[in-house]
């Protein structure tokens, strides 16, 4: 079996939906920019900022399942390409916290300035965007499960949705109070929002980067079903991580007990891992005895 071999992959099965949500959030955002900078409403600006950082998440995002899905031509690539679509997930993070950085700002050097703000584009134009978030969110929200990377682009739809109500809701109160304050209150509302999902996000990263344990594999569990394979004795050495999402990987010693098969072992092992914790690629090694190498190891 060669290096890099393939495996099934929850990216690329979703590319169409980010196809499609990349559409959608590309052709509106000049719209509402327009609409942001001739009206003088920040809140319409701030989400225009966040729906330009929707166009380039949900780009990064096509081209990490791209990637993904190219066949390693080098060799080097044991592993295939798929941490690209952890990597753009990343770089969303990244442009969801520098919108939200942008808005504060933007929203302190308004402080003891008085605001003017048109609200009738506001109200149309969030209603507009409300509509079109809606769409590409019925859209991702299929593979949100499945693909950390669609998981990102869905959340960018998700917070830039919150931001066209809230452009909505600040809109009508300009217009039933009379105060342009108001649109900046929103605004900085809209920044915080996206900053919460940005960090929430961000960690599912940094876990995966990190080789953590996936959080949905309790390794308590997994070492217990492990020796409760018939002919194992005792399970050491064991780590699990995510390569991205949906691929769970893992790696064991088994310990067999006097007599055991060991193609049997290893098949019942393996068995185990796929259906009762989801790990479908396990390289597993058996052992007459604990080998010394493992003890003597210095990491």
């Amino acid at each position: 079996m060669g290096a890099g071999h393939g495996h099934g992959h929850a990216g690329g099965r979703h590319r169409w939906r980010l196809g499609v949500a990349f559409g959608l959030v590309a052709a509106f955002f000049g719209v509402e920019l327009t609409a942001g900078l001739l009206s003088g409403s920040l809140a319409l600006v701030s989400d225009a900022g966040h729906m330009a950082a929707d166009v380039v998440a949900l780009g990064a995002a096509l081209v990490a399942t791209k990637i993904a899905t190219r066949p390693d031509g080098t060799g080097r690539r044991t592993y295939g390409s798929y941490r690209a679509e952890v990597f753009a997930s990343g770089f969303t993070v990244l442009i969801m916290l520098g919108v939200s950085v942008y808005v504060v700002v933007e929203a302190v050097g308004r402080i003891g300035q008085t605001v003017d703000v048109s609200s009738g584009p506001m109200i149309v134009v969030g209603a507009v965007g409300l509509l079109v978030n809606l769409v590409c969110l019925a859209l991702l929200r299929g593979g949100a499960h499945e693909s950390i990377n669609v998981k990102g682009a869905y959340l960018e739809v998700m917070a830039d949705a919150a931001g066209s109500v809230g452009v909505l809701v600040a809109g009508l109160l300009v217009v039933v109070t009379g105060a342009g304050q108001w649109d900046t209150v929103v605004a900085v509302a809209i920044g915080a929002f996206v900053a919460v999902r940005a960090v929430l996000l961000g960690r599912e990263v940094l876990a995966v980067l990190g080789q953590h344990a996936p959080h949905d594999v309790d390794l308590d569990a997994v070492v217990r079903d492990l020796e409760g394979v018939p002919g194992v004795a005792e399970v050491h050495d064991l780590h699990a991580w995510t390569l991205t999402s949906g691929m769970n990987v893992a790696t064991a010693h088994l310990v067999l007990r006097v007599g055991a098969d060991s193609q049997a072992v290893l098949a019942g092992a393996q068995t185990a891992l796929r259906e009762w914790h989801a790990i479908e690629h396990a390289t597993l090694q058996v052992e007459v005895t604990p080998a010394t190498e493992c003890h003597e190891a210095t990491w």
